[in-house]
């Protein structure tokens, strides 16, 4: 309903009629009037003059209800601060372990983190649900973050987007603005993986069938995890009954250029008894975090006022070491893994990428140092506890 309208308001439209369970999200299209109608027959009453409809007045949504909060994940400070940096500069992440690591309840978190959608990504957002019959009842504006977690049995179709029919947006279209995770992402069929890259790049999907095509937006921040293994034992490393070569092998559905294009990797170790049970401090909420992030996408898009950008995760690596150079001493470390073919040029830039949101919730006017020396951590995905 709501891209009918906007398409009738581009249309010079004025005036629509539309079903009644539909007016509120008709509303939502400023300059229309809206017409509500229960029925065929009032629309012909309507139109002969006999039973005219009022306009329809949008009444007031309720605040959806409050997500999961980041105070529940206990234990793992590498996980809490890469879904903080990520949230800050929106970032790929993905998140390897055992399970009960906590890599799901993570990733469910980080929608949380990121801003409320404004006015123009809430309407994207919203026509996207629309399409996809997806929007819920009572809340016609999608006004926070979506995510999405299709099971690792879905197809291209469900992930990306299509259909025989009618072209449906895919887990991907509707993680706009969102978060899009992929759960045991090594189980996912590589082939499907492998179409995410080209979207996750341009930031749209184009769909392409015999009776046409459709463009959707699709700049959603993805998250995969995994375990370290097949076997997936929860005790860690040491009760693990997989050999090496089923490690590389499982490990090894997962592509070189889709990894190459994560900027976060964090091996999240086994949740210890004395963190689960003898913590005394609760860890910060997500408000807390949330106002830190806030305050470093602010610091960054002041950065980069009339580029037209606005997250670090966005900038061109040439526009980034162009204008925004950073000192020789302090990218040393980083240099010598480029040289050592730890580090592809493009991740090089990541690594920078990551540093200055790294710097930006710091504090600081350039990364240092520390700051790429962390981000460098995060991408050769070191364990840290």
């Amino acid at each position: 309903m709501l891209p009918a309208v906007l398409a009738a308001a581009r249309a010079g439209h004025r005036q629509v009629v539309v079903p009644r369970d539909n007016a509120d999200e008709a509303g939502l299209v400023e300059g229309i009037e809206v017409l509500a109608a229960g029925s065929l027959g009032q629309v012909v009453a309507h139109l002969a003059g006999r039973g005219p409809l009022t306009p329809h007045e949008r009444a007031a949504a309720s605040p959806p209800p409050p997500g999961p909060d980041l105070a529940d994940v206990v234990g793992q400070a590498a996980g809490r601060r890469a879904v903080e940096v990520a949230a800050a500069g929106g970032h790929h992440v993905f998140l390897t372990g055992p399970p009960g690591a906590g890599k799901t309840m993570l990733a469910e978190r980080l929608p949380g983190l990121l801003p409320p959608l404004d006015e123009q990504a809430a309407l994207e957002v919203t026509a996207i649900a629309s399409i996809a019959g997806t929007l819920p009842p009572g809340a016609p504006l999608v006004t926070r973050p979506t995510f999405e977690a299709p099971h690792h049995s879905a197809t291209m179709a469900a992930l990306v987007g299509g259909g025989s029919g009618q072209i449906r947006p895919g887990a991907l279209c509707r993680a706009h603005r969102g978060v899009l995770f992929l759960d045991e992402a090594p189980e996912f069929p590589r082939s499907v993986l492998d179409t995410l890259r080209q979207p996750l790049e341009r930031g749209s999907v184009t769909i392409h069938r015999a009776n046409g095509s459709a463009t959707f937006p699709c700049q959603a921040q993805l998250v995969l995890a995994a375990n370290p293994c097949p076997c997936a034992s929860a005790a860690g490393d040491t009760a693990c009954t997989c050999s090496p070569l089923e490690r590389r092998r499982y490990q090894s559905r997962l592509s070189g250029p889709l990894l190459d294009r994560i900027d976060l990797r964090v091996t999240l170790p086994p949740v210890t008894r004395a963190a689960w049970l003898d913590g005394t401090g609760r860890p910060e909420s997500t408000a807390v975090v949330a106002r830190r992030v806030r305050l470093a996408r602010a610091t960054a898009a002041a950065r980069m006022a009339g580029t037209g950008l606005s997250l670090n995760s966005q900038v061109p690596g040439r526009l980034l070491r162009d204008r925004w150079p950073v000192g020789r001493s302090s990218l040393a470390l980083a240099e010598r893994a480029l040289e050592r073919g730890a580090l592809s040029v493009r991740g090089f830039d990541r690594v920078l990428r990551v540093a200055w949101t790294l710097a930006d919730l710091a504090g600081a006017t350039t990364p240092g140092p520390d700051q790429v020396a962390e981000a460098l951590g995060m991408r050769l995905q070191r364990v840290a506890a």
